[in-house]
């Protein structure tokens, strides 16, 4: 899980640990008990407010129109979300701060903020304000980005882009595209700039990227005003020499920017101050969809029960309040014992701090309550998954959760990536294959699933694919999607080096004929070639003790029926290990899978 949030133009990044066991912290809640509190519902969007249906209903409308103008920004005619929005507008800013990430011990005070994780996210505004838009579509951009394009690009167009895509102003006719946000003037004039090829070189590992402070904040706003400039200049079509360039030619960044811009580095920064002193930019107007009409939303009251269960899981979903979440909706449950949301999130936080007994029965309650709910189903076949690798007949009830559950919200990717690596490992890699594929076309730049992708390839015996997958994933800008692939790219190459040395075999044909019938020509009657290719087995049983004592040589003792197997791992440091951190040497009594 992790979460960002936006004010001006900074960001924090947030990761925490989550304890063995379930705590109940809990602390009351301040909603207000007297307005309404209403679930407006559009084509795309749910908003839950209780800063009426009108403001409900506007909210709604303003994400539609954004989710059109994306669509026409990248002239993509489906635009996916590859993780469930719900999307929460509080009446005030005192009712927002009971979600707000901490600092120094206090709420931080925003107009609005984004909350992420694989399996919802939500995006929180205060209704109070003038402009709550900005801060949140920065990071919706980025959602919009993550469920449409298939590849990942530097920061400093990631981030660029995302700027260029809040800055956006709307209304029901049209958008307006373009306008260079007078904050930018204002950073850049005070903090000043840097070099173009610098700002291009920065990358996700980069200090000037993770560390809040001045070069960060110039970071942002020269990034936008970028884009804002090759928007304004008709030169984005233009991006795909420079990254070809940079990525596939490997050419430094000054003579990728030359090729594609048809200037020097030095050029492109005295344009872009140009343009920035300028003070003139172009306004795209793009037409808002002409069907959507607010109007006609659905409206449904929301129960104050549900109200409190929500908020609990906004914090089930952060950091910094998340040991609080559990006794939010222990209390949801005292109001209402049947609470299905309360329920299911009561199982998502037990899940979550690996107390798997108290997880189940609050899911199984939960789809007592509510069967549809998608999320009961896909929560459920993540416990399952969660306690050890499935047996046969564990395999089969996950896929069956995730298959329902994929029914009843066909665009939860996360659903489609699990019940594919279930496919590939319980032996069905061509039905894994086809699903995770499904997974990646709502996802397309998720690299777990394309981890993933990889090793049912390998199940699947298709180790050229395989291999190819994990080299582009070992150039990852992710750390640890690197290092993993890294290890598993050196594995898939042992065993293609292993299929490539074939064993002969001559065995005797107790009749001497051919497939055909006919006799055999003389000095080959009764024999025949059997060319034997290793192939890639899974074991599935009880790991019973691990040996370390020839670090780091690691030997595992398997029982498998009613036997027990030895299975040599040649460095401990560097295997694949899924379903846990890391190897460890004092494993036992557990559920396992081994190739």
């Amino acid at each position: 899980m992790y979460y960002r949030v936006f004010w001006g133009l900074t960001l924090r990044l947030f990761r925490a640990l989550l304890a063995l066991s379930c705590v109940v912290l809990g602390s009351p809640l301040l909603l207000a008990a007297d307005p309404q509190w209403v679930e407006v519902r559009s084509p795309n969007f749910s908003v839950i407010t209780d800063a009426s249906d009108k403001r409900g209903r506007d909210v709604a409308l303003h994400f539609e129109q954004m989710r059109s103008v994306f669509g026409t920004l990248f002239t993509k005619a489906k635009v996916n979300l590859s993780v469930p929005l719900q999307i929460v507008a509080f009446r005030n800013s005192k009712e927002l701060s009971q979600v707000a990430p901490i600092f120094n011990g206090r709420p931080i005070e925003l107009a609005g903020l984004f909350e992420g994780g694989n399996d919802r996210s939500f995006i929180i505004l205060d209704m109070s304000v003038e402009d709550p838009w900005t801060t949140v579509f920065h990071e919706y951009a980025h959602r919009l980005m993550d469920g449409n394009l298939s590849f990942h690009v530097d920061p400093w167009f990631e981030e660029g882009f995302a700027e260029y895509f809040s800055s956006i102003e709307v209304d029901d006719k049209q958008a307006r595209v373009g306008k260079v946000p007078e904050q930018t003037y204002r950073v850049l004039q005070q903090m000043g700039w840097m070099k173009v090829p610098d700002l291009f070189r920065v990358q996700q590992s980069s200090k000037t990227y993770n560390e809040s402070g001045d070069h960060r904040t110039t970071f942002y706003a020269e990034s936008g005003l970028v884009v804002h400039y090759l928007y304004d200049n008709l030169l984005v079509p233009k991006l795909n020499l420079y990254f070809d360039t940079l990525q596939l030619q490997k050419k430094p960044v000054e003579q990728a920017i030359q090729a594609a811009f048809g200037m020097t580095a030095e050029q492109f920064d005295k344009a872009l101050r140009d343009y920035l002193r300028s003070g003139k930019y172009r306004y795209y107007p793009v037409p808002t969809p002409s069907g959507i009409v607010a109007s006609q939303f659905t409206v449904t009251a929301v129960s104050v029960a549900d109200a409190h269960a929500l908020v609990a899981d906004i914090h089930a979903h952060s950091p910094d309040y998340r040991d609080k979440a559990l006794g939010e909706f222990q209390d949801v449950l005292k109001m209402d014992p049947d609470n299905a949301a309360a329920l299911r999130g009561a199982g998502f936080v037990c899940m979550e701090q690996k107390d798997y007994e108290h997880a189940a029965e609050y899911l199984r309650r939960a789809a007592e309550r509510d069967k549809k709910d998608p999320r009961v189903h896909f929560y459920y076949a993540l416990l399952l998954n969660q306690e050890g690798p499935p047996d046969a007949p564990r395999s089969a009830e996950i896929k069956k959760e995730l298959e329902i559950s994929i029914a009843l919200d066909p665009t939860m990717a996360d659903a489609y990536s699990l019940l594919g690596f279930t496919q590939a490992v319980s032996g069905e890699p061509a039905q894994g294959i086809a699903t995770l594929n499904k997974a990646l076309e709502l996802a397309p730049r998720n690299e777990n699933y394309r981890f993933n992708l990889a090793s049912a390839y390998l199940a699947a015996g298709r180790v050229d694919t395989a291999i190819g997958i994990l080299r582009n994933l070992a150039n990852s800008g992710n750390p640890e999607i690197a290092a993993r692939a890294r290890q598993a790219l050196e594995q898939a190459t042992q065993v293609k080096e292993q299929s490539g040395r074939l064993e002969l075999r001559v065995e005797k044909d107790s009749e001497g004929r051919s497939e055909n019938g006919k006799a055999k020509p003389e000095g080959t009657s009764g024999l025949k070639t059997v060319v034997v290719l290793p192939a890639m087995h899974f074991i599935k049983g009880k790991l019973v003790a691990v040996d370390c004592s020839a670090s780091p040589h690691a030997v595992l003792t398997v029982a498998v029926g009613g036997k027990s197997i030895r299975v040599h791992v040649a460095d401990s440091a560097h295997v694949v290990v899924i379903g846990a951190d890391e190897f460890s040497c004092a494993w036992a009594g557990k559920t396992v899978a081994v190739n």
